[in-house]
């Protein structure tokens, strides 16, 4: 019979120096900013965007200047043969054992009138790539036993937000597969956490009204390095006993 103590681990697991993280929609916001912090921890990084590409170019030659190694790469995610050259670019680098599913984007409207190309739209983008996106890293990481996967989902997930049907779902659904995942891939050294900002300042909400900050109690806006700096530990060897978790980054709005 088994003992408690013949299952804790015989050593903390560690990430291979040469491990690349894939950090999706990183041209810029939460994205870049997480390149940036994932870099700084030693990760190979994979800045993956779909416009932006100056941006994103520049962003890996800065990580690159400052001692790491890190590549851009273009690619619709709603484009599933666009996944396998994403992969491939960013093997060229090391084995992926880290990601970061943070593209997004919003198509706000009251539910009747959410056309069916702006709910496929979201859904794709926000819910569908990143399944997708953790279904192939995997591979890699459950050979390595080492993995860390981080999913930017929102406050607006569990959080009513007329006006945003689409978005909640795919954000929501987004928490579900995080903790579903997680549970599937606990015993293999994979972590599988999310992190809910709520209103961050970002080109994502500049078009946002004011009077959101109303409900917000620190009364200000996040910044992208705010929840950057939570990307960077749940995909630390530190977080290694963390799994299945949601962490929010809302100045007290889930509160």
């Amino acid at each position: 019979m088994s003992t408690l103590a013949e299952a804790r681990p015989t050593k903390a697991q560690t990430r291979p120096t040469d491990a690349v993280v894939v950090v999706t929609g990183a041209a810029r916001g939460i994205g870049a900013a997480s390149a940036h912090a994932l870099a700084e921890d030693g990760w190979n990084v994979a800045v993956v965007h779909r416009s932006g590409g100056d941006v994103a170019a520049a962003l890996a030659d800065q990580i690159v200047e400052g001692g790491g190694r890190a590549t851009s790469i273009s690619a619709d995610l709603r484009n599933p043969d666009d996944l396998d050259r994403v992969f491939a670019e960013a093997e060229a680098l090391g084995p992926v054992l880290g990601l970061v599913n943070n593209a997004g984007v919003r198509a706000d409207n009251l539910a009747l009138s959410i056309s069916d190309d702006e709910w496929d739209l979201v859904l794709d983008t926000n819910l569908s790539a990143a399944f997708r996106l953790t279904r192939r890293a995997m591979r890699s990481m459950l050979r390595a036993r080492f993995g860390r996967i981080v999913n930017v989902a929102s406050v607006v997930g569990p959080r009513a937000n007329p006006g945003q049907a689409n978005y909640a779902a795919s954000k929501a659904g987004l928490i579900g597969m995080t903790k579903t995942v997680a549970a599937e891939v606990a015993r293999k050294g994979v972590t599988v956490n999310a992190v809910a900002p709520g209103f961050i300042a970002t080109d994502m909400t500049k078009d946002l009204s004011p009077q959101v900050l109303e409900a917000v109690p620190a009364r200000r806006a996040g910044q992208p390095h705010e929840v950057a700096a939570c990307v960077r530990f749940l995909a630390s060897d530190a977080a290694a006993y963390v799994t299945g978790t949601t962490l929010y980054v809302d100045g007290g709005m889930s509160a």
